[in-house]
């Protein structure tokens, strides 16, 4: 795409939000009709994470950083998930 360019004329953020604000709307649908179960439990961990990178590469203004100083987010994201799962697993 060109520099000017933007996909149906909405910018890239403006779609990072509006995925953003779906699943939320996603999350909140299930925990209102209330899903249970260990793969509920994982969809919604996997949603929140995909939502901190999103925010983090859009918001945050690291979508336009390479190498290294992506890295911080992405750690910070990564791991708590990988602990968190494996303590639902456990639990369940």
């Amino acid at each position: 795409m060109k520099p000017g360019k933007h996909r149906l004329g909405i910018r890239p953020c403006t779609w990072a939000y509006l995925f953003l604000m779906f699943f939320s709307f996603v999350t909140f649908l299930i925990g209102h009709l209330g899903f249970t179960g260990l793969e509920v439990s994982l969809g919604v961990l996997l949603l929140a994470l995909i939502k901190g990178q999103l925010v983090g590469a859009y918001f945050m203004g690291l979508g336009a950083l390479r190498g290294l100083w992506r890295w911080p987010v992405f750690v910070w994201l990564f791991i708590p998930g990988i602990l968190i799962s494996t303590a639902f697993y456990l639990s369940y």
